[in-house]
């Protein structure tokens, strides 16, 4: 019974926590009406439409509130309302873009859009809409504009689900912009309360189940279902694969006869082209798509999927019918007949030449004429070129290293002989609890960790070569070496960086002890470090607190600092971070690279100066970079790892692999048995040796490439792996997290950024006493009932020998007895997750590197999860 009376709370506890998680949609939308537009001077805008009291048309202006693009392939997008409260038409669109500034344009019909802010980055941290989203419109480079045929138009408003209408501009190549003009590309909207004749709509067919083999020439993805609705006339058409579809074709299938309806190569712009020859759509015809892939250059397959490793096979066809039955989306996912394939017109088997200058992938190339040639040359895929020089990373699945019993692993390094270097907690753990609103480490007088918090391993053996740190750290994070293998690390907690010898003994200390600060003398939650082995000089990512990079002599005495923190409401700029949390040297090329974490991007620098050279941004990434690490072998490379979000749903956490010149995205990386739970750092060794720190999983991931995966044999680790000055008994326990908790200071700033309300998953007191004391009132009836039993059994003689047995405490006194079989209370606490008798021992809820914080907690490291292993026992 306490057993169910504890789920029902649980899942009570769950309900509760979403609901204070998510606004509701009614609240949402009053915000939506009541936000304030900001719009830059240089481009007028309203958030109404341009109504007349003396005409039912009107217009409606979607245009960029004037912003300037930073970096190439940036996609931003901003919304307006539809007029509320009546259902109006859609009837011509006039854009407003020039070829070279924006690539193409695309309007989508929104419920709710992605946020209210005034313009989003929605190629990377955000989507368009909330939920569904309608295509609408479309223009791109180089392709004719969307037309609407004559009485035909786009409902929205009133009982239509579209309220919003949302543009998204995808600013191909930022060069136009470096006279940091502001950019007003929009579309106007020609609209109209008349009801028209004809309502537009669009028909998606979609396969879901294509599977690409990898090194195959030519592989056919088929879609056809059977049209049951009212006739309807398509009039344009959009294709959409990634990079290895070849042409797209779509067809009316009636009588066994097959008429075109579009087809086009997948790599020109994405735009909706007119169709050459009108027709209809009827009941009881087939509706059938042909997408033709190639899996040349693939090491793996590939299926269908969101990143651009996957493939999608999708046709858009843009159609209109009797507003009586008008329906404005429609789709089929059906996979096709071979036998009704086999008839397919020959013509979808042939892929479309298209310039280079002309494709989706080539918008960065001169806009000069090209030859016949070019024209006629079907370049090789970016992605193909990548695969053919670089194999694919998979993990070493049985690597003894996995094995290891560690605390939360917050950083990963290699010294000068390629062997691993781990720098862990211990039996130490990032919480709601570490920190005050000051950043001033509460729990101090546990004092440091006991246990040697750096070890050296061997990179193939996993035997543990040299174990230091013991009784100096309080919560490390990031580690790094330098030539003369010295260990360079901080301390969050101690808010100081540390220079050891490989034997442990402390040549630098940097920071006051327990004191943050942004001055020359101090930092707060220092993150990583990183040392020139040509001039000795070594930097510091400080952190959590200060968004600065710091520059300092060899001996330790301050040159120059760099950066500023971001904003939450606008797009973040050169230079600005929001915690930068991992630094890759370059070197040879004299230039450091951050992780510019909840920014999701690499920035990099000019070591010594400390000026800007570029950003690297994928959307893969999502919108939180972890680590990043550099290798020179290829001409240079780059290794990084991302994180979950801290709002709503986002992509994998993965790794990847990058090319440090053009910063393409080379590989991506993930276990293959087991999952990614919350990686932290990332290094790489020029034989392409990846290893992959996990917090959460208090583990090290080790990857390999392909060839070297394929032929690697190792031998399991055994139960345990003794370490320096650390009994076999010692080992520390790893044990599941059923929370994370994330920073309330950061979670504060995300929420600034989305419309969704992340609401604090900690659980308030009322409701845990709730769930203590009910089981015990649950024991405690029970125990009356039982009592009250007996005596009807066996009378008033058997009660009073029943209460002889008892001790002075009765029926609770009987349920904590030493040899009761009743329920032991301290057994019971003992048992369960994240409790221990033994010394310091509670839930990890890491704030620090930390998911989901406490709302009266600190801005720890909101993302680094994991249990807390035992402390030290005695071996006596």
């Amino acid at each position: 019974m306490a057993a169910f009376i504890n789920r029902i709370l649980l899942v009570f506890l769950i309900l509760q926590n979403r609901c204070m998680c998510h606004e509701s949609a009614l609240s949402l939308l009053k915000r939506h009406q009541q936000s304030p537009w900001a719009f830059n001077s240089d481009c007028r805008k309203s958030s109404h439409p341009e109504i007349s009291t003396d005409s039912p048309n009107f217009k409606l202006e979607v245009r960029m509130p004037g912003v300037t693009p930073l970096m190439s392939d940036s996609y931003f997008c901003t919304y307006v309302p539809v007029p509320p409260g009546q259902k109006s038409y859609i009837v011509d669109f006039k854009p407003h873009a020039n070829m070279n500034t924006a690539h193409h344009m695309l309007l989508f019909g929104c419920r709710l859009p992605a946020t209210n802010e005034d313009y989003w980055d929605c190629g990377n941290r955000y989507g368009t809409c909330l939920r569904e989203a309608e295509i609408m419109y479309a223009w791109a480079r180089n392709a004719p504009p969307t037309q609407l045929p004559t009485d035909v138009a786009f409902r929205v408003g009133g009982n239509t689900g579209i309220n919003y209408i949302v543009l998204q501009v995808h600013y191909g190549d930022v060069t136009a912009f470096r006279d940091n003009h502001k950019d007003c590309s929009g579309v106007t909207l020609q609209m109209t309360f008349l009801k028209q004749p004809l309502i537009a709509g669009i028909y998606l067919l979609m396969s879901a189940n294509a599977v690409i083999p990898p090194n195959k020439k030519v592989v056919n993805a088929d879609i056809a279902c059977a049209y049951k609705q009212t006739t309807i006339h398509p009039f344009a058409f959009r294709t959409h694969t990634h990079q290895l579809g070849q042409v797209v074709s779509g067809y009316r299938v009636r009588d066994g006869k097959w008429t075109l309806i579009g087809r086009q190569s997948p790599q020109l712009p994405q735009a909706f082209y007119p169709m050459e020859n009108p027709m209809d759509i009827e009941y009881g015809d087939t509706i059938a798509a042909r997408c033709v892939f190639t899996g040349i250059g693939r090491t793996t397959v590939t299926q269908i999927g969101q990143t651009s490793k996957d493939e999608m096979c999708n046709l858009y066809i843009m159609y209109y019918m009797d507003p009586k039955h008008a329906q404005p989306y429609m789709y089929c996912m059906q996979e096709g007949n071979p036998e009704l394939f086999k008839h397919i017109p020959p013509e979808a088997n042939i892929p479309i030449p298209y310039s280079p200058n002309m494709a989706m992938h080539g918008h960065h190339a001169d806009e000069e004429q090209l030859n016949d040639n070019e024209i006629l040359q079907q370049p090789k895929g970016e992605e193909e070129v990548v695969l053919d020089q670089v194999p694919h990373v998979e993990e070493v699945v049985n690597w003894p290293g996995g094995e290891l019993k560690l605390g939360q692993v917050s950083g990963v390094m290699l010294d000068s002989k390629n062997n691993l270097v781990i720098f862990h907690r211990g039996n130490h753990v990032w919480d709601e609890n570490s920190f005050d609103r000051k950043h001033i480490y509460q729990p101090q007088g546990i004092g440091p960790i006991p246990y040697n918090t750096i070890l050296t391993l061997d990179p193939a053996s996993a035997e543990v070569l040299n174990a230091v740190g013991a009784n100096i750290f309080y919560l490390p994070h990031g580690i790094s070496t330098d030539k003369n293998d010295n260990f360079w690390v901080t301390d969050v907690a101690l808010h100081q960086v540390y220079k050891l010898e490989s034997n442990g003994d402390r040549l630098l200390v940097l920071g006051q002890a327990f004191q943050p600060g942004s001055d020359k003398n101090h930092f707060c939650k220092p993150t990583d470090v990183a040392v020139d082995p040509l001039t000795s000089n070594f930097y510091v990512s400080d952190g959590y607190c200060n968004s600065r990079i710091i520059q300092f002599s060899p001996e330790g005495k301050f040159i120059m600092q760099w950066g500023e923190e971001s904003s939450p409401s606008e797009i973040p700029k050169p230079g600005q971070f929001f915690i930068p949390h991992s630094l890759a040297l370059v070197p040879a090329l004299g230039q450091l690279c951050v992780a510019d974490r909840e920014n999701g991007r690499i920035q990099c620098f000019t070591a010594q100066s400390g000026e800007f050279l570029r950003e690297i941004r994928h959307p893969e990434f999502g919108e939180r970079l972890f680590a990043v690490s550099y290798t020179p072998n290829n001409g240079g490379q780059l290794y990084a790892i991302n994180g979950e979000p801290l709002v709503g749903r986002g992509v994998p956490v993965q790794g990847f692999v990058l090319n440090f010149t053009t910063g393409e995205l080379l590989d991506i990386f993930k276990p293959s048995k087991k999952k990614f739970l919350m990686p932290h750092d990332i290094v790489a060794a020029d034989d392409k040796t990846v290893f992959v720190g996990d917090i959460q999983a208090s583990r090290v991931w080790k990857f390999v490439p392909a060839e070297k995966a394929e032929h690697r044999s190792v031998k399991k680790a055994g139960p345990g792996i003794e370490l320096h000055e650390i009994d076999a008994t010692e080992t520390l326990i790893e044990a599941e997290i059923e929370a994370k908790l994330r920073s309330p200071d950061v979670m504060e700033k995300h929420k600034s950024k989305s419309v969704l309300k992340q609401s604090s998953t900690a659980v308030s007191p009322v409701l845990i006493t709730l769930l203590l004391i009910i089981p015990i009132v649950m024991l405690v009836g029970i125990g009356v009932f039982i009592h009250w039993r007996k005596g009807k059994l066996y009378g008033e003689d058997a009660d009073s020998k029943l209460e002889s047995k008892q001790s002075s405490g009765g029926i609770l006194g009987r349920l904590g007895g030493k040899n009761s079989r009743g329920l032991n209370l301290g057994n019971f606490f003992a048992s369960h997750r994240g409790y221990s008798r033994k010394g310091f021992d509670r839930l990890s809820t890491e704030g620090s590197d930390q998911e989901k914080d406490d709302e009266e907690g600190t801005d720890s490291d909101i993302d680094e999860c994991s249990a807390p292993p035992l402390p030290p026992t005695s071996t006596s």
